[in-house]
């Protein structure tokens, strides 16, 4: 029976979805797409999808469907028309529908980035592998606390542009960043980091051979 509820511990844990995730709002698109562990809270994915944008988890956040809004672990952010739980103890897998789920996901509700999170492919992971796992993306996500969408756009404009009243200004709150640069490596490093993370428990769940 012990080593059933093992074996049972261990599958569920390696069970994986592939997500990708989009802003909102933004166009050309920024999106951005891994494989992830079914097992992680929806707390963890907002830090997983910090990772993705490069952002250093300083503002409020939260993920809500068709039934619920999932907020941070200490948080009065219990208000709406839908009933809130706690991020930390709901897993994706809780949530994830038989073929798609889509997730909103609001971070920093003074800058008001809003994304699509899609849950889609569940299966088995290969039990050899770390996840989180980065798969790809597109185009370098904004910087925090630029003034949202349109404190973005205004924020591109006077990059490009060397004649922009605020060309220097920019340049010097930028400190050397191209924010058209779109550098993936340290998405995969904060990836690896994280998958790090969740491989001594797997170990402990892993069915010792017979």
């Amino acid at each position: 029976m012990t080593k059933k509820r093992s074996s049972e511990g261990f599958e569920s844990f390696n069970e994986i979805a592939t997500i990708r995730v989009e802003m909102e709002d933004i166009e050309p698109l920024i999106r951005r797409e891994m494989e992830a562990p079914t097992s992680m809270t929806l707390k963890a994915l907002h830090e997983t999808i910090q990772a993705l944008m490069g952002w250093c988890d300083y503002h409020l956040w939260e993920f809500s469907d068709a039934e619920n809004r999932y907020i941070p672990p200490v948080s009065d952010m219990d208000w709406g028309d839908k009933p809130c739980r706690k991020a930390e103890t709901v897993r994706l897998r809780d949530i994830c529908k038989e073929k798609t789920t889509v997730l909103s996901y609001t971070y920093d509700f003074g800058d008001d980035w809003r994304m699509r999170v899609i849950i889609t492919d569940i299966r088995q992971g290969d039990p050899d592998s770390g996840y989180p796992r980065y798969l790809g993306g597109e185009r370098a996500a904004p910087p925090e606390d630029c003034g949202g969408v349109p404190g973005f756009y205004e924020l591109l404009d006077a990059y490009d542009d060397p004649k922009h009243p605020n060309h220097e200004e920019v340049r010097e709150w930028l400190d050397e960043r191209d924010p058209h640069f779109f550098d993936e490596l340290p998405i995969k490093y904060a990836l690896s980091r994280i998958a790090n993370r969740r491989n001594a428990a797997a170990k402990r769940l892993k069915p010792k051979a017979i």
